[in-house]
């Protein structure tokens, strides 16, 4: 019998700990345009931190601040335990190549969930299942093309320049091409999965990058892994264009209409 091939995800963000850091290496299937996914990134980060022998709890927020170009190869990720209390642990990452300056730097608060009152405000939207609804085609970049999207409302659609502008609100289903159990770590890369809402509302491609990302989880890994799912239904629509940056914000729903995690960046757009 031959031995299970580990996942592309699971591949890209694989870590190591080292002597005084933890190491991890770009992957090629989740390359962007200039660099790696900034979800994949951000997932390897949340990864050491999942690993660390000081973690307790589960991660509530994680922000990712892309400093500068993460060039392919390895990197270090210097992991620190910045504060802890009874419920709740406060971590700051660093990430640098060859001990170079830091290229992204990363906060993120881990906390021990319990039981506690509850109320849902967000209701979940109406969809189209996935089955019915129609792949979006493979594009250049590598990284989008390991994931099966498939929107139900606002597909980017590029084309010759219009006078009038589209809309930034996208429905759309996102499942790992190859399918992959739904985890915190593929849910942290999913919240930056999203494609720049100024493509949406231009319609073109234009040099465009995430500043800063923070994600909140509303879910911990044993409530997703009941979940049992393979996809989650994402919206995410934009208020803002001002002076090169524009806003992003997102949720992220399982198919049994559970919020998983909420999302917000801010992008650099030249245009």
């Amino acid at each position: 019998m031959h031995a299970k091939l580990p996942h592309p995800f699971d591949d890209a963000t694989r870590v190591t700990a080292g002597d005084s850091s933890w190491r991890g290496h770009t992957s090629d299937d989740y390359w962007a345009f200039v660099g790696p996914f900034g979800g994949v990134t951000a997932a390897t980060i949340l990864r050491a931190l999942i690993d660390h022998p000081q973690a307790a709890g589960g991660p509530l927020a994680v922000t990712v601040n892309y400093c500068a170009p993460i060039a392919k190869g390895p990197f270090d990720l210097d992991v620190r335990l910045v504060k802890a209390n009874r419920s709740s642990q406060h971590w700051s990452v660093e990430l640098s190549q060859g001990g170079g300056e830091v290229a992204t730097l990363a906060t993120a608060v881990f906390a021990e969930r319990r039981p506690s009152w509850e109320h849902g405000v967000a209701k979940c939207p109406d969809a189209t299942s996935f089955e019915n609804t129609l792949p979006f085609p493979k594009i250049s970049a590598s990284w989008a093309n390991q994931y099966d999207f498939r929107f139900v409302e606002g597909e980017m659609r590029v084309g010759p320049p219009q006078a009038e502008l589209a809309g930034t609100y996208s429905k759309v289903w996102i499942g790992d091409r190859t399918p992959r159990k739904l985890d915190m770590l593929s849910l942290m890369a999913m919240s930056d999965a999203f494609f720049g809402r100024i493509f949406h509302a231009r319609r073109e491609l234009v040099p465009f990058g995430t500043v800063s990302l923070t994600t909140y989880f509303h879910t911990d890994a044993e409530e997703l892994a009941a979940e049992d799912i393979t996809r989650v239904l994402a919206t995410a629509d934009a208020k803002i264009f001002h002076k090169s940056y524009g806003d992003q914000n997102g949720e992220l729903w399982s198919p049994n209409g559970r919020l998983l995690a909420t999302t917000t960046q801010i992008a650099y757009f030249k245009a």
